[in-house]
């Protein structure tokens, strides 16, 4: 797996996923937003990856924003153009994968870098992390997703405050107000991270994918409807045999 802006390195059934334009403090351009919608569609065959993490090339920064150059020029069916795509081939793609995506904030997530994060499972920061939808400086609002899952992470309120003030969240703050889980040393991030999706290979791949679905349709009317389906389609699987029969005979269950 060999992309001209990411990083990819699989070890134990964990995909580290580095941004890797550290020149531009890791920003979105085209060619980032191509790699990752191709990362994503390849790792759906790839049995040799059960869980992701994202991060950033470099100590300050997991992705500042979006390359603002490209679309400077831009009508308004341009931009409406640029927000669809964006949201359809990448971050709509990270939020309903299968396999856990786990985003490793190191340094500045501002604009589509925070939107970037905000599209992943659940976030862990550095203590160096700064987070923010500036968006309203440059007479614009957050256009991957930013107005409607910040909310869903820190409330209504907030996500109205953050987004009109263009305030910055430290990674303190962004804990205390739960946009990330937890906060560790930068020299101890990617390892921390590791530390997490190692527990999570442990687990039933299949389970795991079917929460991840019903989770993420937790604000929907059907949501009860959709968790329901997947409790019982969990009953057909090989893994709910094991792991009732691990149990059983008080052993760890061995899931393929």
């Amino acid at each position: 797996m060999t992309y001209e802006n990411l990083l990819v390195e699989v070890e134990n059934k964990i995909a580290v996923v580095t941004l890797n334009r550290p020149q531009a403090l890791n920003a979105l351009n085209k060619g980032i937003l191509d790699d990752l919608s191709s990362f994503f569609d390849d790792v759906k065959s790839n049995d040799d990856i059960r869980v992701i993490i994202l991060t950033g090339a470099g100590e300050k920064s997991f992705a500042a924003g979006a390359d603002i150059k490209e679309f400077a020029s831009f009508n308004a069916e341009e931009g409406k153009q640029l927000a669809a795509k964006g949201q359809e081939r990448v971050f709509n793609k990270i939020e309903n994968c299968t396999k856990p995506v786990i985003a490793a904030v190191n340094g500045f997530a501002l604009g589509g870098g925070l939107e970037l994060a905000m599209s992943a499972h659940f976030r862990i920061a550095s203590t160096n992390a700064k987070l923010g939808l500036p968006e309203v400086t440059l007479g614009l609002i957050p256009g991957y997703g930013g107005t409607q899952r910040l909310p869903k992470l820190i409330g209504k309120g907030r996500a109205m405050q953050a987004i009109m003030t263009a305030d910055m969240f430290t990674a303190e703050r962004a804990e205390q107000i739960g946009l990330v889980n937890e906060v560790v040393e930068q020299a101890n991030l990617l390892a921390r991270a590791k530390e997490i999706a190692g527990k999570i290979t442990k687990n039933s791949s299949i389970a795991i994918g079917q929460a991840i679905t019903a989770i993420n349709s937790y604000d929907k009317p059907n949501g009860f409807d959709i968790e329901i389906a997947s409790f019982g389609y969990l009953f057909e699987e090989d893994d709910f045999k094991e792991g009732t029969t691990a149990f059983v005979e008080k052993r760890k269950p061995n899931f393929k």
